[in-house]
């Protein structure tokens, strides 16, 4: 089986994505991509997990192309537009949270009501402009709404986050989704409050040097 540890990551990381609720049926998908061998690892389209084999995940190169298991997620655009113009992203979430979508349906930005919104390596976090599912102008939306950034809401859709590896991939997506709900629940109840850019500034260089030296 080629790209088994890869296949292995993306089936964990699917798992628990359902476990904590950030996905359900066949909505969302997860990719990683193996620079070396040119070759993207992704969820294939219209599958539950409950279906979900190692073997039926799919495997695609560079321009598409399938070379393994079953035909990928109609999304697949989005991942490869990512990954071509990205070379800090090395592995793509992208799902329907409620909480963040939840903002996405308003078309607006997720600003930063509280410091952790700096893992997605911003201020905030920009709302890609509306466009159909699967399409190039979808891909081209996000692209341009995650400059600088580590992940992007997707008008009326969800969220998608990138990182270096599938592990701070998922907890970027859980933590903004975390911030999504704060934001929902504080809004319900009054004006929140912003921090400052100043204050976020200041968070996003601590978080580039978080968590345990490698």
């Amino acid at each position: 089986m080629i790209l088994k540890q890869e296949r292995e990551e993306l089936y964990s990381c699917y798992k628990k994505m359902l476990e904590t609720g950030l996905t359900n049926g066949t909505s969302g998908n997860v990719s990683l991509i193996n620079r070396k061998e040119q070759l993207l690892v992704i969820s294939p389209t219209g599958v539950s997990f409950d279906k979900l084999k190692l073997e039926k995940i799919s495997i695609v190169d560079f321009d598409g192309n399938l070379i393994d298991g079953l035909m990928p997620s109609s999304e697949l655009e989005m991942h490869q537009i990512l990954y071509k113009n990205r070379n800090d992203i090395n592995a793509i979430i992208h799902g329907h949270t409620v909480f963040a979508t939840t903002i996405s349906c308003l078309r607006e930005d997720l600003p930063a009501i509280d410091y952790m919104i700096a893992v997605a390596g911003g201020n905030s976090v920009k709302c890609a402009e509306y466009a159909t599912y699967g399409t190039q102008e979808l891909a081209e939306n996000v692209l341009k709404a995650m400059v600088g950034r580590k992940a992007a809401l997707l008008a009326n859709h969800g969220i998608i986050v990138g990182a270096g590896d599938i592990h701070n991939a998922f907890n970027i997506i859980e933590q903004i989704e975390y911030v999504a709900e704060l934001y929902v629940r504080a809004r319900s109840i009054g004006a929140p409050v912003i921090l400052s850019d100043n204050e976020m500034e200041k968070m996003v260089n601590l978080f580039k040097n978080y968590g345990q030296i490698k």
